[in-house]
């Protein structure tokens, strides 16, 4: 089974709770406060696995939760960290935000991708002590893991996509020029999934084809089988549109020409921008009459045209090393860009206080804990987001209004830093 479109629930692991602990020690009066921190959530990390086709597996599991970090102890020991949970998806998958549609992350790459981060542990007792508060009877809470519900979607990794009308022979096409076996029958809608095949043009030099399975008019809005691949079609660097040039169905290539062409455009406007090579298959069926009005169609819309017969291989030589040829011209298989920002901030009149302790600066605000569970403190665009809800709700020009001075220490709910102007 096919399967190239998911939606699953991820959650990170949380935070393990801080500690509240006293050192007790025959002769060690007065010990004072030990309590350790807690460890980190795991994270949930996306990988690339080549072994996998398709999406069928998360048919079957739907929640996938990292685990907990471990509780402090006492003596200042740190629980120790979760590991991550790494979930393996095929290459080309793209994860989006299931509530937005947003793009989380493009698996086209070996890279892997964190999605949801675990939660870091809470701080021990012993973080602090104070001059004036030596006995902290508390300690921090570890924060929760993020949390998203995601939807997987499988676009494939080819440079070129074969696209036309069933039966005009792509899957022909594709099995003399690369080792692909599709299945191959004279009647409509043989194709009933992408076929991938590699096809070589040298020694060390080659490029993948997709076979695309058929369209029809109205597949844009849902009619027939190619509406639900039309999406692997994207990522294609060139598009080789098929054609029956013989009309030996009784449909008019140049008519099955502009349907298809315009299903794509319905489809995404991008996939218009795609270049795009038009043949003439059947050839050997067809009449020259046939051949030069179907060839004088296209070519006034300044578009290549090659005509072949794919069962006798006809021509085909010709059309593969002229594909070569164009993709050596065109750009990389498109990637998706990120677009995910979690929608995190604060609303109008949250309330904060900020009260100062041996000279450190502590701001109180309940409604910030959720953010700042969800800041890498170790990335720069994280950190912009910070400063700019810091900024929104007023905090900084309160510290600046307290007579705060570049250098000064910041303390929110356990995490200190040094002022900057």
């Amino acid at each position: 089974m096919f399967v190239d479109k998911a939606k699953i629930r991820i959650k990170a692991g949380n935070g393990g709770d801080g500690a509240v602990s006293f050192h007790r020690e025959k002769y060690v009066a007065s010990g004072g406060p030990d309590g350790g921190d807690g460890g980190r959530g795991g994270d949930i990390i996306f990988q690339v696995d080549d072994n996998f086709s398709t999406l069928i597996d998360f048919r079957y599991k739907r929640k996938y939760v990292a685990e907990n970090g471990q509780n402090g102890s006492s003596r200042n020991c740190t629980g120790r960290n979760a590991e991550n949970l790494i979930i393996k998806v095929p290459r080309g998958t793209v994860i989006r935000d299931a509530q937005t549609g947003r793009i989380m992350a493009d698996m086209s790459t070996s890279e892997p991708k964190v999605l949801a981060r675990g939660g870091k542990g809470g701080k021990g007792n012993a973080n602090f002590a104070t001059s004036t508060r030596q006995i902290p009877r508390f300690a921090k809470p570890g924060f929760v893991g993020e949390e998203f519900e995601v939807t997987l979607e499988l676009k494939l990794l080819a440079d070129v996509g074969l696209v036309g009308f069933p039966n005009v022979g792509k899957s022909t096409l594709i099995s003399v020029v690369s080792a692909a076996k599709p299945k191959i029958a004279n009647y409509h809608f043989t194709t009933l999934v992408p076929v991938l095949g590699l096809v070589r043009t040298g020694p060390e030099k080659s490029f993948v084809m997709a076979d695309i399975p058929g369209l029809i008019e109205g597949a844009s809005n849902g009619t027939g089988l190619g509406h639900e691949f039309l999406r692997h079609v994207e990522r294609c660097r060139l598009i080789v549109h098929v054609l029956d040039v013989s009309g030996i169905e009784g449909r008019n290539p140049a008519e099955d020409f502009d349907i298809i062409n315009r299903e794509l455009e319905n489809f995404s406007e991008d996939l218009m921008k795609c270049p795009q090579i038009v043949v003439g298959n059947k050839s050997d069926m067809a009449s020259p009459e046939q051949i030069n009005a179907l060839r004088e169609y296209i070519e006034g819309k300044n578009l290549p045209f090659f005509v072949i017969s794919a069962g006798t291989t006809k021509g085909t030589d010709e059309l593969i090393k002229y594909i070569a040829e164009v993709l050596d011209t065109l750009p990389p298989i498109k990637e998706f860009e990120t677009e995910f920002i979690p929608e995190l901030e604060p609303e109008t009149g949250t309330e904060f206080s900020v009260e100062i302790e041996d000279d450190i600066y502590y701001v109180s605000a309940n409604w910030l804990e959720p953010i700042m569970r969800t800041i890498d403190m170790d990335d720069y665009s994280s950190l912009q987001y910070f400063q700019r809800i810091l900024r929104n709700s007023g905090i900084i020009d309160k510290l600046e209004e307290m007579g705060i001075n570049e250098g000064d220490t910041v303390n929110i709910l356990g995490f200190e830093f040094d002022y900057v102007k």
